[in-house]
Formats: C-alpha cells, sequence, structure tokens
C-alpha cells in the first residue's frame, strides 16, 4: 500500500466505502502489524525488531508501517500494550467468576484457549514483556503503570486482603499465577493440541492443591552453593550482567551498560568475553549450574524426597531474593540466536525433568501428592526463574518468612493458608 492508499484508509476509504468501513479497514491493519511486531519481539526482542522485518511479516512496504508507527519504539510500546489489554481483559473475565479457585480456573482456561488457537493458526502470539523496563520515556512510565495495574488486578483474583500478610500471600500467589501463564508458551509445545485440555487441568490441579503429601512440613535445609570462581573478574561481569538483563532485557543492558556497572572499560568486557551474545550464554551456564547444583547437592543430603525438593526450591528462592548472585530469567531467551535459544531451552528442560524425577520418586515414597510430574516440573521452573522480580517484596519480611510464604504458592497450592499460620 503507497502513501495515497494509507491516507484513503485513515480517511474512510476508498471512495464511495463509507467511514465506518474505512475506520475498519484501518484498524484491521494496525492489528495485522502489531501482531506482526509480537512475533518479531518474541523472536528477536523489541531492540533487535526492524520495520522492515514487521513489514515483510504484514506483506506491506515499510513506508506504510511508518505511516502507522512513526518510530520504531513507539510500535514496540503499542505491541507491548496491546499484550497488556489482553491480560487485562482476560482477568476482568475471570473476575466475574463467584470464587477466587473459579477464577483462577478460568483465567487459566482463557489463556489455554488463546495458546490453542495460536497453534491452530487462528489467532497470533502477544508480545512478551521481558523489555518493557527498557521502552523509552514517555512509553516507559505509562507501560510499567498498565502493567502494574494487571498485578493489582490478578491479586484481587482472591478477593479482598484483610491483614498485610494476607496482601503479601496475595501478591505471591498473582506472581506465580501470571509467570506461570507467561512460561505456557515455552513448554507446551512439546504436548499435541489435542492435549491441551489435559494439561489444562493437570497444572489447575497444582495450583488447587499444590505438591506436598498430606503428612508434610515445610522444614527445608540450606545448602551451601558457595565455591571458588576460577575468574573473579569473568565472574563479577556475569553477575552484573544477570542483573541489568533481569531488569532490562537482552537488549537494554547493553555492554556499556554492564560495563559501567562495574565501573571499568568496554575494553575489559571483551578481554572476559568475545561477544555479547557469549555473555549471555555464559550467564544461562552459571544459572542453570546454579540450580542443577542446588539439585544433586539436595539428593547427596538425603532425606525423603520431599524434604530435597523443598531444600532445593528453598535455596533457589533464596538466591533470588537475597540478589548477589540471581539467576538469569529466561526472559533474555527472545533477544538470542535460534539455535542458542533452543539449546537453552533444552538445558532448562533437563532440569526440569530432573525436578520430575524427584517428584515422581516422591509420589511413590508417597511424601508427594499424586500430580503430573512434569507439568508440575515446569509450574516450579517458573516459579523460581521468576523469583528476582519479588526481590522488594522479599525485603519487607524476615528472609525465611518470604521463601515460605513465596514456595507455599506452588507446594501447598494457591488457596491453601498455612503460609499465613507461619507468618
Amino acid at each position: 500500500m503507497d502513501q495515497t492508499g494509507a491516507d484513503a484508509e485513515l480517511n474512510g476509504g476508498d471512495i464511495g466505502n463509507g467511514e465506518e468501513q474505512g475506520t475498519k479497514r484501518f484498524r484491521a491493519k494496525r492489528d495485522a502489524i502489531l501482531s506482526a511486531a509480537a512475533e518479531a519481539i518474541n523472536e528477536q526482542s523489541a531492540k533487535g525488531m526492524t520495520f522492515a522485518d514487521v513489514a515483510r511479516r504484514v506483506g506491506l512496504n515499510t513506508t506504510s508501517v511508518t505511516y502507522y508507527f512513526k518510530r520504531k519504539e513507539d510500535l514496540a510500546a503499542a505491541a507491548f500494550e496491546h499484550t497488556l489489554d489482553q491480560l487485562l481483559a482476560m482477568i476482568d473475565e475471570a473476575m466475574a467468576a463467584p470464587t477466587p479457585r473459579q477464577r483462577v480456573r478460568r483465567y487459566l482456561s482463557l489463556n489455554m484457549d488463546r495458546l490453542a488457537r495460536v497453534q491452530r493458526g487462528e489467532d497470533r502470539a502477544m508480545a512478551v514483556l521481558s523489555d518493557l523496563r527498557a521502552t523509552e520515556e514517555p512509553n516507559r512510565t505509562r507501560l510499567l503503570n498498565r502493567w502494574r495495574e494487571v498485578f493489582r488486578r490478578t491479586r484481587a483474583l482472591w478477593g479482598p486482603a484483610a491483614t498485610r500478610a494476607q496482601t503479601d500471600l496475595f501478591g505471591a500467589r498473582a506472581h506465580v499465577l501470571l509467570e506461570n501463564t507467561f512460561w505456557l508458551p515455552v513448554w507446551l509445545v512439546r504436548y499435541e493440541p489435542d492435549q491441551y485440555d489435559r494439561v489444562e487441568a493437570r497444572l489447575m490441579d497444582v495450583f488447587e492443591h499444590g505438591i506436598a503429601g498430606a503428612d508434610v512440613s515445610w522444614a527445608p535445609q540450606p545448602i551451601d552453593l558457595e565455591h571458588e570462581e576460577i575468574e573473579p573478574g569473568r565472574a563479577a561481569f556475569l553477575l552484573a550482567a544477570t542483573r541489568l538483563i533481569n531488569e532490562l532485557g537482552y537488549r537494554g543492558a547493553s555492554v556499556q551498560r554492564i560495563a559501567a556497572e562495574l565501573n571499568v572499560t568496554k575494553g575489559s568486557f571483551y578481554h572476559h568475553l568475545d561477544a555479547k551474545d557469549d555473555l549471555v550464554i555464559a550467564c544461562y551456564r552459571r544459572s542453570f549450574d546454579t540450580i542443577t547444583d542446588a539439585q544433586r547437592l539436595a539428593e547427596e543430603a538425603g532425606g525423603s524426597h520431599w524434604d530435597r525438593l523443598a531444600s532445593t526450591i528453598a535455596t533457589l528462592l533464596d538466591v533470588q531474593f537475597a540478589e548477589r548472585a540471581p539467576l538469569l530469567r529466561t526472559t533474555a531467551l527472545s533477544g538470542l540466536p535460534g539455535v542458542v535459544r533452543t539449546a537453552m531451552v533444552d538445558r532448562s528442560n533437563r532440569i526440569a525433568r530432573r525436578f520430575a524425577g524427584t517428584i515422581m520418586d516422591g509420589i511413590a515414597e508417597g511424601s508427594i501428592r499424586a500430580v503430573d510430574a512434569l507439568v508440575a516440573a515446569q509450574a516450579l521452573m517458573a516459579l523460581q526463574n521468576a523469583a528476582f522480580d519479588m526481590r522488594k517484596w522479599a525485603a519487607t519480611m524476615p528472609r525465611d518468612r518470604a521463601i515460605g510464604m513465596y514456595a507455599s504458592t506452588l507446594l501447598f497450592g494457591l488457596f491453601d493458608d498455612r503460609a499465613l499460620a507461619a507468618a
């Protein structure tokens, strides 16, 4: 479509079509551009998205896309806003249900229905929100305020809180619910679409009743993950990069920002790592190694499989809340080359299968409920992966209480108040 055609759409379409028809065409084309932008963001991150790529996906030329969105940053912000609007619409629909359980069930069902439509080619994926904090002003403030509204309304699925402790618990539940639905597209592709209903039921079972067996208690044993770094300078780069990527996304955490965080030159960065992709890969490997170390050491410590699982989760949450050496969030995946991204997801799935093995052994011995271990393991991956974002929440209370309350969301379920009794 040339510029004249774009003007015709905006002003009512071709002569005789009428203003209403032209407006519908304009909105339809704009929505198509937003959907294409979401796909590009999910593959390349917001910073890596280009007008040319978005135009190619929609079948337009670049000039036509710039007619709808003058700047790439505005297009990315509109794609993020579209995601936030969809989330709010699903939450509002879920709120119409009479009880917290029914609301959460409805919200999960709406997400699964949407993913099924995407799989069938009837809908397009929403833009992941990993680069939200890296957007420019004034978009950044507006989008973050919108995200806070998503969080507040999700927390309201459990109804009004009577105490501060209940507010804290509902906040943890809302965060875990949201992060699990964000993580779904990564692992749901391992299932056939006709299995989505079953996956939904098994995931809701974990949400509703948790993983813990009937007669177990929360008494995790801390695992010592401290070890001497072979290259302290390189380790410092990895930790600084992990913190910044978690906060700003892959593209937002530039080499210049990472170097500035450590008060060193960009040349020092390249002394330790050849390229930024190498840095992210190294950060992922360090994070994955930390998780597997916790799993292995918990197994070596012995005890029931519930004890091992609880100790592993508690240790990893402590790592995330302490912020000294946090784990890299999976939000950085969208900025990596496809081959590398696949390799990182494969490593994540191997870790999840290890969790699943512990769960299955715990089911056999009776310390863990009979759940779908593969589904429960992916839910735990989402829980520990996203805990970094809750470090300010955790800082408002004793660390042990924060860990226990946050872990309770999946270990005891999203509707169990044992976490409040311990608060």
